[in-house]
């Protein structure tokens, strides 16, 4: 099962809005046949698992991160494949739950004479999807606040300058999160301040949609985020003049307007339209404000900040998090699950935003 969730991550980025499925045939203690998602609209990973181990699937096991699909698709159903090479059992971590399959595919094994065994790594194989989980339960994108800042907690200095706080690591593992998910969004104070491209660069991989949250109308038409390097989103209000829209979309970005709410772009509308059409997941890059409005709104699952052993002091100079604040300690956004890490001279804290018990 290591084995399988090893080769699903081969499929970052590539698979969405599909999840990270890896697979493994084994025979006698040895894997026979392996293989992974590789991309959306291709061959599921216990297919291509099958095919390397062609007869030897015979009376094996297949080890996945994932229950098999038993509905056609973009491709034809994995129990159907699992079958016809004759598998004995199907070892996997845990139930898809899309409503196509949730359950049902188990369930054919089982009645074809399956062992189906469940449970295997479940919690590991949990976080490597948690992108699709949110998404094929809610059609939302699963949200990461994704923020660089200083010891005490700055995102840039009194004069709004902000390149670089973090290192040359931190900076590349950012272009992975670029990578890993679907959307990467900002507002239009960091266009204005940073003119960021906002596009994968020091890694290969697929060019994120980028969104510009800008309800007015101010991005300025040379603005690096309108480069054709990748597709763009501009999340507007009717604020913004009709000959600018024009504009916008003749350089090739695409506008969508939306209710105002709290002076700005309605975030709900937003990731609700987002999530309607497959886009699974959003990484907020900033600004101070818009983290903000993420945060108080609930809209935020996950948390990726990276600290800079650098202090920079002014009461002029911007927080990590703007808005109002909260006014007592214990009306704050519980983080839980934290990780910790270095990277480069940098340390990397992510966790997972603690949500409301459910009312009994």
């Amino acid at each position: 099962m290591r084995r399988a969730l090893e080769l699903a991550r081969l499929g970052e980025g590539y698979t969405r809005p599909n999840p990270l499925v890896g697979a493994a045939v084994v025979r006698d203690g040895q894997i026979v046949g392996e293989g992974y998602h590789a991309r959306y609209g291709g061959p599921h990973a216990e297919v291509v698992a099958l095919q390397q181990a062609g007869a030897n699937a015979r009376g094996a096991d297949l080890y996945t991160n994932l229950e098999p699909c038993c509905h056609w698709g973009k491709t034809p159903p994995c129990v159907e494949a699992i079958l016809a090479a004759g598998i004995r059992r199907v070892v996997l971590a845990h139930r898809d739950p899309n409503p196509l399959v949730n359950g049902q595919g188990i369930a054919q094994l089982k009645k074809a004479g399956v062992e189906v065994i469940e449970g295997v790594l479940a919690e590991e194989a949990l976080r490597l999807n948690e992108v699709f989980l949110h998404w094929i339960r809610t059609k939302t994108p699963f949200v990461v606040l994704k923020l660089a800042l200083s010891l005490d907690g700055k995102i840039a200095t009194r004069e709004r300058k902000s390149q670089w706080i973090t290192g040359e690591e931190s900076r590349r593992f950012v272009h992975i999160l670029r990578r890993r998910y679907a959307a990467v969004l900002v507002g239009i104070g960091t266009v204005l301040s940073d003119d960021p491209e906002l596009t994968v660069r020091a890694v290969a991989g697929p060019q994120p949609l980028r969104v510009v949250l800008d309800s007015a109308g101010r991005i300025p038409f040379q603005a690096r985020v309108l480069s054709p390097a990748a597709k763009t989103l501009i999340a507007t209000t009717a604020r913004m003049p009709e000959n600018v829209e024009r504009e916008l979309t003749a350089r090739g970005a695409e506008v969508w307007r939306f209710p105002t709410s709290s002076g700005g772009v309605d975030l709900s509308s937003l990731l609700a339209k987002l999530g309607g059409q497959g886009v699974d997941s959003v990484l907020v890059e900033g600004g101070s404000e818009v983290a903000w409005s993420f945060l108080s709104q609930g809209l935020v699952q996950k948390v990726v900040f990276f600290y800079a052993p650098v202090i920079l002091g002014g009461r002029q100079a911007v927080p990590a998090v703007g808005g109002e604040g909260v006014g007592e300690p214990a009306a704050g956004f519980p983080v839980q699950d934290l990780v910790v890490e270095r990277v480069g001279e940098d340390l990397l804290v992510l966790g997972y935003l603690k949500r409301p018990a459910a009312p009994s």
